[in-house]
């Protein structure tokens, strides 16, 4: 694949650097293939296009890309795009050449036919957009280059990396902020992940403290359906997930590089598409991976969070993650990979004590200083708290971002309300047993003094004469369990990694334990883990099998033209033709995400599988399709059938051509005469008072 497109450059009449995004709309129409703008989209594109300095936050799925490829074409020069992953890089890259924009990418990845084809449509100043990866501008020719060759808008994706603190931090994010110093350009910085603390870090690393024109768009993804569950056998757990979403594109995060093999396999043994991802792969292994995800429909990767930044398929189904999290921010980031089309997608986290004890000992011993340690337990505890959550997560998790929401009926607890108790007594017995025990034990230990269970270690400890031993008999082991990992998840003890994870009281417990603060709980085991989500169909049963054809339809062009699938046509595309079912190029052109190129491209076979007679149509009639002349075609060609023996039935034989009957539908002839001088004398006879009525009858 070429690495440049040479068909469209900055549309005329429109590369002032003022114009605003109301020149933006018909492009958006003619090229992107939309109607209208998403939600936030249309203030960010006017800000881009006049070059104002922006810092847009916009949800995953919420068309950042749009924002900078929309105004790179109505401005003068060359767009500078910084991106963090080649695969993002040259995706991004194909799906602007499928749409006819003039877009290439500088990476390692490129042969030496994409690397010349780039340099000669910068050449040829035809080029609108430059990929590069951040790396890149350690070079000083790079920089040299860049200065030379007219840039006038750099756009920074994924600009979250500039946080040192970040788990997706990449020091040469560091440079991008030098390179605006020098080009003396605007600069529009996009992320979907960024807190307040990471939105300072961005203004002050990429525009040099001085704040740009920021636009918060909300983080919520309605589309996406959260559920958490506890563990209870991860691997069934998780087999469950993904066979009631067979033949579904999947996601499942795992902590390990071991497990992601393992998982992988048990899910292949299953019968699904499967494959692992990790960083311990070589990078030629991995580009593989990265390479049939894109275009396999129904494959599920397996991976390690070395897997995701930058994964722009769109039509990815569920993310399940068979692990717990790092951070809620790192929770949120990876299951809106997802639904990016905007279509139902589902997920599922699975968590545990393990987990938990995990998470925090990860923090304790890291080497970061105090305060970002306190962080660091700041955000695992709220992310434990959507895990733990009582009433709707998407509340939980919006508010932790700062918004308010109503239920949002579209999660596990909203599908099947938590049963709740008051769960004070048990949680002032189980700090107690810590606290006559000093700290010392894990829950292991402390459920068994609680349940009265005399073990060796209990019986050596004397742990049996404790005023707490046996007090906790109206529980089990299992929902004692439950009980102490719901109170790591309210922050009230923590694993003390210096006594081999044994359980501490945190400050929060204190008030619990003197009886000052209730605290309710839910009244679930790990047996309840095994609820998962309701499988959400994408469309009715009724377009099902549509739906179906028009993917394999994109399949095959997509392995013709070894693109992935998604750049022929998104899912929320075909799930649109599926549901309305144009009949016509017209209709279909109205689709979303069908632009004038990809009408052109690939319509008719679109149309084929939809009518199941597009590619019969006489060559007249396809030229009169999406026009009123195609119904009065269809009208006289139903009439002459009916006369084709006589108005009996009896006589000879006779019709008119296609040709003749397209100019009848055309001219609209108002009396015999005209239509006999179309048709000649002898047709005229059979056929001219007939035809007359259908002409007069459509005015």
């Amino acid at each position: 694949m070429s690495a440049v497109s040479p068909e469209m450059t900055a549309p005329s009449g429109a590369t002032s650097p003022a114009a605003s995004a109301t020149g933006a709309t018909p492009l958006l129409r003619e090229i992107f293939g939309f109607d209208g703008f998403r939600p936030g989209q249309e203030e960010i594109v006017d800000a881009v296009t006049a070059g104002e300095n922006v810092l847009a936050i916009m949800p995953t799925g919420g068309g950042k890309s749009l924002c900078f490829q929309l105004p790179a074409l109505l401005r003068e020069g060359i767009t500078v795009v910084i991106s963090p992953l080649i695969a993002l890089m040259r995706d991004q890259v194909r799906a602007l050449q499928e749409v006819g924009v003039t877009a290439g990418a500088l990476t390692s990845g490129n042969t030496d036919e994409e690397t010349e084809a780039v340099w000669q449509s910068i050449e040829e100043g035809r080029l609108k957009l430059l990929y590069m990866a951040p790396e890149r501008l350690a070079s000083g020719a790079a920089m040299g280059m860049l200065r030379r060759i007219g840039v006038s808008l750099i756009a920074v994706d994924e600009a979250h990396c500039v946080s040192q603190w970040g788990h997706d931090f990449r020091p040469d994010y560091l440079r991008i902020g030098e390179l605006r110093r020098a080009l003396d350009v605007p600069l529009a910085a996009f992320t979907a992940t960024a807190d307040q603390e990471t939105r300072e870090e961005i203004v002050e690393k990429l525009f040099d403290g001085e704040a740009p024109r920021s636009f918060l768009r909300g983080f919520d993804r309605p589309n996406i359906h959260l559920a958490f569950a506890t563990k209870d056998s991860p691997r069934r757990q998780i087999l469950e997930f993904a066979a009631a979403r067979k033949g579904q594109s999947g996601i499942v995060y795992c902590g390990t590089r071991a497990k992601t093999e393992a998982l992988a396999a048990g899910l292949r043994e299953a019968g699904h598409a499967a494959c692992y991802y990790h960083g311990g792969m070589d990078a030629e292994d991995r580009r593989g991976v990265e390479t049939r995800f894109a275009r396999e429909d129904g494959l599920i990767v397996v991976a390690t969070v070395a897997f995701g930044m930058g994964i722009d398929k769109p039509d990815i189904r569920w993310v399940a993650h068979a692990d717990l999290p790092k951070s809620i921010e790192a929770y949120y980031q990876e299951i809106g990979r997802g639904g990016r089309d905007g279509a139902p997608a589902e997920t599922l986290t699975l968590f545990g004590p393990e987990d938990i004890r995990l998470r925090r000992s990860q923090i304790d011993e890291g080497l970061a200083p105090a305060e970002r340690r306190g962080a660091d337990h700041a955000r695992l505890n709220a992310l434990l708290g959507l895990a733990e959550a009582l009433k709707c997560r998407r509340q939980t998790l919006l508010a932790y971002f700062g918004e308010a929401a109503e239920p949002c009926g579209n999660c596990d607890l909203c599908d099947q309300p938590v049963d709740v108790f008051d769960g004070t007594t048990a949680v002032r017995k189980a700090l107690s047993a810590i606290l006559r025990t000093n700290e010392t034990y894990g829950s292991g230990h402390l459920i068994d003094i609680l349940v009265g269970n005399i073990t060796d270690r209990v019986r050596d400890k004397r742990h049996d004469d404790l005023s707490v031993f046996a007090c906790g008999k109206e529980y089990g082991k299992r929902q004692w369990q439950a009980v102490f990992r719901q109170m790591m998840g309210h922050d009230l003890v923590r694993p003390d990694p210096e006594r081999h994870g044994a359980l501490r009281m945190t400050e929060a417990a204190l008030p619990v334990l003197r009886g000052e603060q209730d605290i309710a709980l839910r009244r679930d085991t790990i047996s309840s883990a095994k609820r998962s989500p309701a499988v959400k169909a994408l469309v009715s049963d009724e377009d099902a099998p549509l739906l179906s054809a028009l993917k394999a339809k994109r399949r095959a062009l997509a392995e013709a033209q070894k693109v992935p699938a998604y750049v022929i046509f998104p899912d929320r595309t075909l799930i649109e033709m599926a549901e309305t079912r144009p009949s016509s190029l017209d209709q279909m052109a109205r689709i979303g995400g069908v632009g004038a190129k990809k009408l052109e491209r690939y319509g008719s076979a679109f149309l084929s599988v939809i009518t199941g007679e597009s590619e019969a149509l006489h060559p007249m009639r396809r030229k009169l399709a999406g026009r009123y002349a195609g119904s009065l075609y269809d009208a006289l060609l139903e009439t002459q059938t009916q006369l084709a023996r006589g108005s009996d039935g009896t006589e000879k034989p006779l019709s008119c051509s296609a040709a003749q009957l397209a100019k009848l539908a055309q001219m609209r002839p108002q009396d015999e005469m005209a239509i006999t001088r179309l048709l000649g004398e002898r047709r005229a006879e059979r056929f001219a008072a007939a035809f007359l009525d259908v002409l007069r009858g459509a005015g």
